[in-house]
């Protein structure tokens, strides 16, 4: 767990998230990546452009955000952190999207297929 500590007490370090168009040249990105507490807003990323947030993860390791993507008129679902399975892999977290899903590029590539629809 990356922890700092500030007036003596530790909290989790910063963590970035960048979302890379990786689809193909001229498929637009439409994505919208949300929390239960932040929403970054809907954006429109060009092939090859990135857009990108960052936020707090909370020290019970549940923070969640789950983006909806748009590209070649259908919707894709992910969540693109999930505090249990990527804080201990990245505090700055470049995923790259592709048509048959995100990839999170660390010192290797992890590649997921989409996920169902959020309820």
């Amino acid at each position: 767990m990356s922890l700092s500590a500030v007036s003596g007490r530790l909290i989790p370090r910063k963590t970035h998230v960048m979302v890379y168009n990786d689809l193909a040249s001229g498929t637009d990105l439409i994505v919208h990546c949300k929390s239960d507490d932040d929403d970054p807003g809907v954006r429109h990323v060009a092939y090859g452009k990135n857009f990108e947030f960052h936020f707090r993860p909370n020290i019970w390791r549940n923070t969640l955000f789950h983006c909806t993507m748009k590209f070649n008129m259908a919707a894709y679902w992910f969540d693109i952190y999930v505090q249990d399975r990527d804080e201990d892999i990245c505090d700055q977290c470049v995923w790259k999207v592709r048509p048959e899903g995100p990839c999170l590029i660390t010192h290797r590539e992890i590649c997921y297929s989409w996920g169902p629809p959020h309820a």
